[in-house]
């Protein structure tokens, strides 16, 4: 299975920021919408970086409460690890479990087109697990 496919059921939409917002901005933006990291892209959906809470944490253990006032691109993460809608699945896990990510943009043709989670690997992983228990308790039922 393919990444395509949990973009397929959990859509492709993406929450972005401009690399010029602050880190107030960004922070506010993360807290109210409950995420965790933000993709950082231009103004043609070319992936700039990613702002995480982490990010955000060391900008201010660094710098103080002054870091707020700074624009992301200063505290983002710039060298972006990203896959592609045709990766499998399992190649992603291992991507996502050995670089130790938490989200991992998904790029066509040099622009984002979705976002996938750890979360969203461990929902895809749960519900294989269920369908081989489902299968196998059918076969043992009919055998």
């Amino acid at each position: 299975m393919a990444v395509a496919s949990i973009l397929a059921q959990k859509g492709r939409d993406v929450l972005t920021a401009s690399p010029d917002r602050s880190l107030q901005d960004v922070a506010t933006i993360l807290a109210e919408r409950k995420i965790g990291a933000i993709v950082i892209t231009d103004a043609h959906g070319k992936v700039l970086g990613m702002l995480s809470e982490r990010d955000i944490v060391r900008a201010m253990a660094r710098e103080g409460a002054s870091a707020l006032d700074d624009p992301v691109s200063r505290h983002m993460t710039e060298r972006v690890v990203t896959t592609t809608e045709e990766s499998t699945i399992p190649d992603t896990m291992e991507l996502m479990t050995s670089g130790r990510f938490r989200h991992l943009p998904v790029i066509a043709n040099d622009r984002l087109v979705g976002i996938i989670s750890i979360g969203d690997i461990v929902k895809w992983r749960l519900a294989e697990i269920e369908s081989e228990h489902q299968a196998l308790r059918e076969y043992i039922a009919t055998a």
